[in-house]
């Protein structure tokens, strides 16, 4: 008796969700499916790589710029496709998930871009994968509003202004979506995310004057970037819209990634909008790729490492000449301030110290920045406007004065600030109190008056590692050590106890997410991403 053949779908296996059908019509999970099997072999090839270089990471303590491709980079006759109108100007790009409210708000901010995010800001809970999907397309024909349950307080999109320009971040090739299987095995989440928005989107995005634009997270390599290309190429030709219709922008927040720009650029040049400038999950990327380079690549307290430090500075240069130079957007970091509503000097130094981050990205040639709040929109606006004028971007701004070797982006050891005590109880903090929300499906989440994403528990949970394992000597004599973050993670957990009360700690996830943090801060086995193992844990 032959084996059943295989299905022309991706199949669903999930609790059936309110107007799902509206996202997993047979067209669109007969795409998936068509996505799955072309490019799914590639992507685990792409993964097995990434392990390969961490290990060559791992047995020299450094890298450096690709000799195969440095006919690339020597190249002055390449550029990336021209940007359309409505990606010109992205002087300001506000991001967050895609929940019903956030996606009005977003809209309505003010702001140039939204990243509309389905990766470190949104836990991939299969409501979330789904509804997120829905509101995006009510959004696009106007259809959508919400009520807040609490409050009372309604939402809709403005009539008279100008709304911001999406750019969709699907999640990072390492992820599965289990709720989706091809041939009986999961799909890749990024071609979840990116498959549903493209099909049911692209053609209704050209008719309004824009397209079906994206963010690129967790890239390590140029051929991950070829991948993307193909996959674009791929669908363009599916659907039946221009090649050339897709932009994606690259957020380079891997160290690999670093030494590959070009080529990133290069094999997105049809596609390429341009490069984006991460913090937290560069800083991470460097712990987890040279955790066994020794004392040279510890790192101190995550708020210690600034843009200005010399191997972040460099960095964002050389990200800015190359973006310019290839006629791409360069794009800023985060401005992750959340206001107080309470404490008006609290939000003063915040304010002046989010200008002063968007004042310098602005003077350094990049063509905007990102925010995680409505309110900040005017300050980095104002920013920009005073170095633009009425000029859509500063790519002409060349930087030819900008010299980085390979060395530069690496020294990390030219930082003078230290580990201290308080950093590691505040990684802990941090840790605990996202990974908790994460479970919850929550991806965003407003700590200590920043907004935290997946990017920022992973520094933390990195650092306690990387402390533990170098043997790091506090301030005040304590040494890192296995045992000082089981106890620290334990006051923490009685501390937040104290704070919401026994019967909201016991509605929530706080055991479990301080269970996880311990194991991917002292575990041997470092785990690659925090979101793997708690993917595991996520309900839905």
């Amino acid at each position: 008796m032959s084996a059943p053949a295989p299905s022309p779908l991706a199949v669903v296996h999930a609790e059936t969700l309110p107007r799902q059908e509206e996202v997993l019509t047979e067209a669109a999970l007969a795409f998936l499916a068509e996505l799955h099997r072309r490019f799914t072999p590639r992507r685990a090839e792409l993964l097995a790589r990434r392990a390969e270089r961490r290990a060559e990471i791992a047995r020299t303590s450094t890298l450096d710029f690709l000799p195969e491709t440095a006919a690339i980079r020597a190249d002055d006759s390449w550029s990336v496709a021209p940007a359309p109108a409505a990606l010109n100007d992205r002087r300001v790009e506000i991001t967050g998930p895609t929940d019903r409210k956030m996606t009005i708000n977003a809209l309505n901010s003010g702001a140039r871009v939204w990243l509309a995010d389905f990766e470190d800001a949104s836990a991939p809970t299969w409501e979330n994968v789904v509804l997120g999907q829905v509101n995006l397309i009510d959004a696009y024909t106007r259809s959508i509003d919400f009520t807040d349950a609490a409050s009372g307080k309604s939402y809709a999109l403005k009539d008279d202004a100008e709304l911001a320009t999406v750019v969709m971040r699907p999640r990072g090739w390492h992820l599965n979506e289990r709720h989706l299987l091809v041939d009986g095995e999961q799909m890749p989440g990024a071609l979840v995310d990116f498959g549903l928005y493209f099909f049911h989107n692209a053609r209704r995005l050209l008719d309004l004057g824009k397209g079906p634009y994206f963010y690129l997270p967790k890239t390590e390599s140029h051929l991950e970037a070829r991948l993307w290309n193909d996959v674009f190429v791929f669908a363009q030709e599916y659907v039946g819209v221009p090649q050339g219709s897709v932009r994606a922008t690259v957020l380079i927040e891997t160290i690999t990634a670093a030494y590959e720009m070009e080529e990133i650029l290069y094999e997105l040049r049809d596609h390429a909008s341009g490069l984006n400038a991460g913090r937290w999950d560069y800083l991470f990327s460097i712990v987890k790729n040279f955790r066994d380079g020794g004392a040279r690549f510890v790192l101190p307290d995550r708020n210690a490492v600034t843009m200005t430090a010399p191997f972040m500075r460099a960095y964002t240069e050389l990200l800015v000449r190359t973006c310019h130079r290839r006629g791409a957007h360069a794009i800023g970091g985060m401005a992750a301030f959340i206001p107080s509503r309470r404490d008006a000097e609290v939000n003063k130094v915040a304010f002046e110290k989010v200008r002063a981050d968007k004042d310098r990205e602005a003077g350094d040639g990049f063509d905007g920045s990102w925010v995680a709040h409505p309110d900040l929109v005017p300050i980095a606006m104002a920013s920009f406007d005073a170095v633009l004028g009425d000029r859509p971007n500063q790519k002409d701004r060349l930087r030819e004065d900008v010299r980085v070797e390979a060395a530069d982006l690496i020294a990390v050891d030219s930082l003078e600030a230290s580990p201290t005590y308080d950093g590691l109880v505040n990684a802990v903090q941090v840790g605990i109190r996202y990974i908790e929300a994460w479970l919850r499906g929550l991806g965003a989440v407003a700590i200590f008056n920043l907004m935290e994403d997946a990017a920022t528990a992973e520094i933390s949970r990195s650092q306690i590692w990387q402390w533990i394992n170098a043997g790091v000597q506090f301030e005040n004599g304590e040494k890192a050590t296995p045992e000082l973050a089981r106890r620290i993670a334990a006051e923490e957990l009685e501390n937040i106890r104290a704070e919401i009360g026994a019967e909201a700690f016991a509605a929530g996830h706080w055991q479990q997410a301080h269970d996880l943090l311990l194991q991917v801060s002292l575990d041997d086995d470092y785990a690659d991403f925090l979101t793997l193992p708690a993917y595991e844990r996520l309900t839905d």
